[in-house]
Formats: C-alpha cells, sequence, structure tokens
C-alpha cells in the first residue's frame, strides 16, 4: 500500500507588525504630519492600539494617530519588516507547506484594503496575492500556525485550530509569555524550527501516534 502523503502545515501570517512596518510608518507619519505634538517613540510603545497610548498622553492625540493610518497612502507606503519577504518566498517554497498572508483592515476601510492588495503585489507578486485573507476575526480561519504581533486574539471560535506564535514588535517585547507560548523574536529567529517542529506534530496527529512519549 502506498503511503499517505503528509498534509501541508498551513501556516498564517498577520501583515502589519509582522511583514510590515507599521509601527514605524505610524511613527514617521505622525510626526510629519503633527511636528511639535507629543509622540511615543518606538521603545516606550506598550500596548496593541496606539490609539490608546496617545490618547492617555492627551485625549485629542487619539484621533490625530488615528488620521495618519486612515489616511490615502499609509499602508501602501509602509517599509517591509526586515528578512519578512525572503521569508515568506522560503518557506512558500518549502515542501508540504502552504502559505497565506491573514490580516485584518480598519474599520473604517477607504484606503487600507486597497492599499494591503497593492503592497503584498508591490513586494511579494501576483502569487502572493491570491493567498490574502481579509477577515476582522482570525480565530475562524483554519490553519495549524498564526504568526501575529498581536498578544491577545480572541473571536468566535475560543479554541482557535491553529497555534499563536507571537512576533515581537516594539509594543510587545516588554511581555512575558507562559511557558505553553512560543514568540518569534525577528524573521531572523528560529521560524524554520517552528515550522519544523509543528510539521512533526501534524504528521503525529495524522498518524495517530499522539505526543511522542519522554
Amino acid at each position: 500500500m502506498a503511503a499517505r502523503r503528509a498534509r501541508p502545515v498551513r501556516v498564517l501570517v498577520d501583515m502589519d507588525g509582522v511583514l510590515a512596518d507599521f509601527e514605524a510608518g505610524l511613527l514617521r507619519g505622525f510626526q510629519r504630519r503633527f511636528p511639535g505634538e507629543p509622540h511615543v517613540p518606538l521603545e516606550e510603545r506598550r500596548g496593541f492600539f496606539a490609539r490608546e497610548q496617545y490618547g492617555a498622553l492627551r485625549p485629542d492625540l487619539a484621533d490625530k494617530v488615528t488620521s495618519v493610518y486612515e489616511a490615502p497612502g499609509f499602508f501602501l507606503d509602509l517599509e517591509p519588516i526586515p528578512g519578512a519577504l525572503e521569508a515568506m518566498r522560503e518557506m512558500n517554497a518549502m515542501q508540504d507547506t502552504e502559505v497565506f498572508i491573514c490580516t485584518s483592515p480598519l474599520r473604517k476601510y477607504d484606503h487600507c484594503v486597497g492599499e494591503k492588495f497593492r503592497w503584498v503585489e508591490k513586494h511579494l507578486g501576483p502569487q502572493f496575492v491570491e493567498r490574502i485573507i481579509l477577515t476582522r476575526d482570525k480565530t475562524v480561519v483554519s490553519g495549524d500556525l498564526l504568526i501575529d504581533d498581536k498578544d491577545t486574539i480572541r473571536g468566535q471560535e475560543e479554541t482557535p485550530s491553529w497555534e499563536h506564535i507571537l512576533f515581537t514588535c516594539c509594543h510587545n517585547q516588554h511581555l512575558a509569555l507562559p511557558p505553553t507560548r512560543r514568540r518569534l523574536l525577528s524573521w531572523s529567529d528560529n521560524w524554520r524550527e517552528i515550522i519544523g517542529s509543528k510539521r512533526e506534530a501534524v504528521q503525529r496527529d495524522r498518524s495517530g501516534l499522539g505526543p511522542l512519549q519522554e
């Protein structure tokens, strides 16, 4: 009997803060648009939502920082995170691996949605445009791994199918994770090892062997 083909490992990769440098673009845009206003240096960013931290500095700054990332051209002009494009291409070429870009649009999506698609085509090519999953709720998307800089991801599914790998960003680098969770420090970190270990787990589950015994 022929051996069954291994099920591909499905990797979901977030966009802003993981592929595209949202935080650096936001700070640069804020300083350009509102020179002289107080700002939050990247090393002092805390919490996923920049609007909340700016609002704590001064209430009117919340709307000002929001206007930066809601403006036309913001998402399209973001710089790639170092090593992200190369990692995505290598990951996509790996045997028994499926890679998708899983990203959430802003609620005020006038410019955001189209620019995300254009950014992917510009930096990764049309083949990756076909692999964009645009959703406000990532918990309903089926996958084995989700690489994302948001520290807590909630939605309709209490137990998503994927393991959340926290991608280190300025706003989450101070967080201590429990031993059961994994972190990717950058695209120079051990992402290949993470995918490899998940592939082994998927193959064990498929064969019915369960977890390896120590």
